[in-house]
């Protein structure tokens, strides 16, 4: 079945290139739940008529030409080439469908996407697991665009399960207690001194982690040869948004800051337990920052206005983030970590350092060409020891064509970090899902070290007066 395109001629972004190079092969794998079969759904019909015309980009490959440039150019597209419907084992129980879904879901996460088609797929799973009736995985190039857009994409596809006229909403991340706009001069003075400091401090320190400075090795990262073609292994793990909420009033900080908090506390944990040197090791993670100064999502025809607020693309950038080291404290004492986590990212938002560390990155990719910043991105990687991603989804249910989802959960692959940690919010419950190199970090450990971190956390919350 083939859709066929009249062809154009679209640059490249730099960060597409980037995630599209020699030495960096980034994919987003999204997974849709679903609480009914489907076996009914109009596959085929769907992504000619809805998916498909969302982007240029969704039937378009990357060539270079005559100059060196790299361009999206429009092809013929052959539905067929894009869609997977594994077969698993018949008449076999939940227990062990749930087992052929997570070997299924990692393995495909690690293959590579053939260059001479569209840089998507997706894999529809109709077997029963214990998360749900069926699934569709999502497979797509960090070229085609960031978190932010293709969740914009999968949105356009989707409506409202309860009413489809109505439109979908979503959580604010707003601080519980905000600060006064109005300060005084003094105050407005010494954010300003506090702001070029921070800026001078974190651009430095950017620089030198992405060159020279590497993370300790401990048990969730493992050197700086990378981890790009180890095996890895998906899974996820879900917290009620309403507990979340709770820690996040009772401290007057960000749902951020709660989860944030959480998963540095659960990953402490777990580094103690699999190497007590490793409590106090020094270790950064590289957070993905959406560079939109917008809340929630615009429609598909307001991100393709070159004008928008939130326009289509890569709009992203990395923050270094240091993990609160653990000592005797902070373990009786883990409402710390997420008071670490606050002050850490408020400070790092006062900075300009990120701005900085992008125009260094624009003035590298035209001095010296994209791959060299590729190289660069990628050595900043691997001298981390994991990167995490958020995403914020509906309050209210969805649905694909009168099928109900159940649950929405995210990933990164293609990567050379040992662990990526993503955050999703969906339907008052908030999935963290974990990418783990295989045969080196005990994934079903790290989960249980991270529910242990939030059971202590909520009820350390539960004794503020």
């Amino acid at each position: 079945m083939e859709h066929q395109k009249e062809e154009l001629a679209e640059p490249v972004s730099p960060v597409g290139q980037y995630f599209n190079s020699s030495v960096l092969c980034i994919y987003i794998i999204g997974v849709l739940e679903f609480e009914v079969p489907i076996d009914d759904l109009q596959t085929y019909a769907l992504l000619r008529d809805v998916f498909l015309p969302i982007n240029p980009r969704f039937s378009s490959i990357m060539v270079q030409d005559k100059e060196g440039e790299k361009q999206w150019k429009q092809v013929d597209v052959n539905l067929k080439d894009h869609v997977n419907i594994p077969i698993f084992p018949e008449g076999k129980t939940v227990e062990l469908h749930d087992k052929y879904f997570h070997d299924y879901l990692s393995s495909i996460a690690m293959e590579q996407l053939p260059q001479s088609r569209p840089l998507w797929e997706i894999h529809m799973i109709n077997y029963p697991t214990s998360n749900a009736c069926s699934t569709i995985i999502f497979k797509l190039h960090h070229a085609l665009g960031d978190g932010y857009s293709l969740m914009g994409a999968l949105l356009s596809c989707l409506h409202r399960a309860d009413d489809p006229l109505l439109p979908l909403s979503f959580p604010s991340l707003k601080q519980s207690n905000p600060e006064p706009s109005t300060k005084s001069f003094c105050r407005k003075f010494s954010w300003m001194l506090s702001s070029a400091f921070n800026t001078v401090s974190d651009f430095g320190w950017s620089v030198l982690k992405s060159s020279i400075i590497s993370d300790d090795k401990t048990p969730i990262r493992f050197g700086d040869e990378g981890a790009d073609f180890q095996p890895i292994s998906i899974s996820s793990m879900t917290f009620s948004i309403d507990h979340i909420k709770d820690i996040k009033s009772r401290l007057g900080v960000t749902i951020n800051d709660v989860i944030t908090g959480v998963v540095f506390y659960g990953t402490r944990l777990y580094m103690q337990d699999m190497d007590s040197k490793s409590k106090s090791s020094h270790s950064t993670a590289l957070v993905l920052l959406n560079t939109r100064n917008i809340e929630g999502y615009q429609s598909i025809n307001d991100m393709l206005n070159t004008k928008a607020k939130g326009p289509w693309g890569n709009k992203i950038t990395f923050l270094h983030v240091p993990i609160p080291k653990l000592n005797e404290t902070r373990i009786s004492t883990p409402l710390e970590f997420i008071r670490d986590s606050h002050n850490i990212i408020k400070r790092k938002k006062q900075s300009l350092g990120v701005v900085l560390t992008g125009t260094l990155l624009d003035i590298e990719g035209k001095l010296r060409g994209q791959e060299a910043v590729a190289k660069r991105i990628r050595g900043t990687l691997t001298k981390s020891s994991a990167v995490i991603s958020n995403l914020v989804g509906p309050v209210q249910q969805m649905a694909l064509v009168n099928h109900p989802v159940k649950g929405l959960y995210f990933t990164l692959a293609g990567g050379p970090e040992s662990l990526v940690i993503s955050i999703m919010s969906y339907m008052g419950v908030i999935r963290v899902t974990l990418k783990t190199e295989k045969e080196f970090i005990d994934e079903q450990k790290l989960m249980a070290c991270i529910q242990s971190a939030f059971e202590m956390i909520l009820r350390a919350a539960k004794e503020i007066p």
